[in-house]
């Protein structure tokens, strides 16, 4: 059965070709056994032909078919052709005018349905029934006709309301699509800042142990060996985070499951402290306050802020230089506070580029803190050194 009925939605005019000729052989019935002139039998033929042609083609040309009706309704009152089985096609053509037609032809069809039924009881008066019972039967045949308008205006509202629904959904669907671009391109950016912290950090701290355990290979094995530990931790370290990060990437492909591992919070400051301080830098790590449970955001950010700074450090801060790291937890927010007192490079490069020179360094700390709603502070200290202090509300500023 639902074969059947998608055949028929698919060819709409052979069916309502179907009914066309049902309707026309209807007609020619009538045509032959109803009392009538030889004249008004000749005329009927080609009436009873054209309605049934109205049936026919009713979709396809709706505005044309409207036209043909009312000329066929006014032959056979000129011709004296009285209403027969045909002049059901003129109830049809009223449906579909208010259905698909233009506005001006639906509203013609609707005045030509309140019409006919009066003008043919004038035309054609039924001698048994009182001029009362002549009105009151007018206005029952005309009932069928303003129904048929009112089906088809209402279907017309209801394919104009499904219309605006597709096209408002095919519009939230291109801006669903928008935004799905847009969060990409953020994912895509919060991605490679933890790449370049994950690699600035670890891969530095790799490299100092590295050229340590060169210098001191035949005085002192065993703290070449402890250096070489070190690298190979670092290492593990770098990748099971790189790890972690790529798999946000692969998620969702064929054979592939996501590892991911939790993200570095401030309770693992005091080991990236230990990290750096094994390198042969100077950590100077204090806590102040009580500390809580923060926002994951907030903690991350945090992390990655002392992170970079530890990094510039051992990069640009010289030879023999000290650092001092302080974590304020306060009512609403969390105080960072980083400084050094190297004598090394230029720290403009720095703020202006990054450790790198590609745009990583101060600047993503400035994107990490502006999407928790912090402030940060950076700059030379006087004397020399460098400074880092920032602030990291519990709440988004809104």
């Amino acid at each position: 059965m639902q074969r059947l009925y998608d055949l028929l939605r698919r060819h709409p005019t052979g069916v309502d070709t179907f009914w066309a000729v049902l309707l026309f052989g209807f007609g020619m019935l009538w045509v032959v056994r109803a009392p009538m002139g030889s004249a008004s039998r000749i005329a009927a033929v080609p009436i009873i032909l054209a309605l049934a042609t109205t049936i026919a083609l009713r979709r396809r040309a709706p505005e044309k078919m409207l036209a043909l009706a009312t000329v066929c309704g006014i032959a056979q009152l000129v011709l004296n052709v009285k209403a027969n089985p045909t002049d059901f096609a003129m109830l049809v053509v009223v449906y579909t005018a208010a259905a698909t037609a233009s506005r001006p032809a639906s509203r013609f069809a609707l005045a030509a349905a309140l019409s006919a039924t009066a003008i043919s009881s004038l035309r054609w008066p039924n001698e048994h029934q009182t001029q009362w019972q002549a009105v009151v039967s007018a206005i029952f045949v005309t009932i069928p006709f303003v129904l048929a308008w009112v089906l088809g205006d209402s279907i017309r509202t209801r394919r104009a309301y499904y219309a605006q629904l597709e096209e408002r959904a095919a519009r939230l669907e291109k801006e669903r699509e928008a935004q799905a671009k847009v969060a990409v391109a953020a994912e895509r950016a919060r991605i490679a800042r933890e790449l370049h912290d994950v690699v600035a950090h670890n891969v530095s701290v790799m490299v100092v142990q590295a050229d340590g355990a060169a210098y001191v290979m035949d005085a002192s094995p065993e703290q070449a060996r402890q250096a070489l530990e070190t690298i190979s931790g670092t290492g593990r370290q770098a990748l099971a985070e790189m790890r972690r990060l790529l798999g946000v990437l692969r998620t969702g492909e064929p054979g592939e499951e996501s590892d991911y591992v939790p993200q570095p919070d401030v309770e693992q400051i005091d080991d990236l402290v230990e990290q750096v301080r094994g390198a042969g830098l100077p950590v100077d790590f204090k806590v102040v306050g009580s500390p809580r449970q923060l926002p994951s955001g907030v903690e991350l950010t945090a992390y990655r802020i002392v992170q970079e700074a530890l990094t510039n450090t051992r990069k640009h801060g010289g030879p023999v230089v000290g650092v001092s790291v302080r974590l304020t937890y306060f009512d609403d927010g969390l105080g960072l506070l980083v400084e050094d007192d190297g004598r090394g490079a230029q720290r403009e490069m720095y703020e202006d580029g990054g450790a790198d020179g590609k745009g990583h360094g101060l600047i993503g700390m400035r994107e990490r803190v502006g999407m928790v709603g912090g402030t940060l502070d950076a700059g030379p200290r006087p004397g020399g050194g460098f400074r880092i202090s920032a602030l990291l509300p519990l709440k988004p500023a809104g």
